[in-house]
């Protein structure tokens, strides 16, 4: 099955600060993934073309990456899943700028039932919840989007009923940065 998810959210940001919301992740001050509530992102060594790791069950590798501009990471796992993700900045104005996460990817097998049951729906949610990181991390009130009854239900599950519940990020401002404190 042919999949293509597209999520995107209008930041009052310049295209540089947009830019290093998605140099950040996986670092120690990931100012753009929503490690709060959700796995955290990892990778075996610095940001960079190469990089291997993912989240939770999720594994991929960066496979492009244009510091303050976008990164695509290339699935290694789960099995059935053959395509990539990224983010990228897409810049409208001087303080306006577009952030993007696409999904493209192929599905086979089992992972069509389960991406179309459990991927989506969880992967929709945490997309959602890094737009809201992101804006809380550039100092605006962060829209939230609230988690479905069944997004609610599998992060229940997959937890063995130990899931925390959807938080609003806030932001903590050091000097002239605002950057993303769990």
């Amino acid at each position: 099955m042919k999949v293509l998810n597209v999520h995107e959210r209008e930041l009052h940001a310049s295209p540089d600060r947009v830019g290093a919301l998605v140099d950040s992740l996986a670092s120690r001050d990931d100012a753009l993934w929503p490690r709060h509530a959700w796995p955290r992102m990892e990778f075996d060594r610095p940001l960079r073309v190469g990089a291997r790791g993912g989240h939770g069950p999720i594994r991929y590798f960066v496979e492009e990456y244009a510091p303050g501009e976008s990164i695509k990471f290339r699935f290694a796992g789960p099995a059935g899943f053959d395509g990539f993700h990224g983010y990228q900045r897409i810049k409208t104005t001087a303080d306006t700028v577009v952030l993007r996460h696409a999904l493209e990817m192929t599905t086979h097998g089992l992972a069509v039932l389960s991406w179309l049951v459990v991927y989506r729906p969880m992967h929709d949610a945490l997309i959602e919840d890094s737009f809201a990181t992101a804006e809380a991390s550039l100092g605006q009130a962060p829209q939230i989007t609230p988690w479905s009854f069944w997004v609610r239900f599998l992060r229940w599950v997959v937890s063995h009923g130990k899931a925390r519940a959807q938080v609003t990020p806030n932001q903590r401002f050091q000097g002239a940065h605002a950057s993303w404190h769990p």
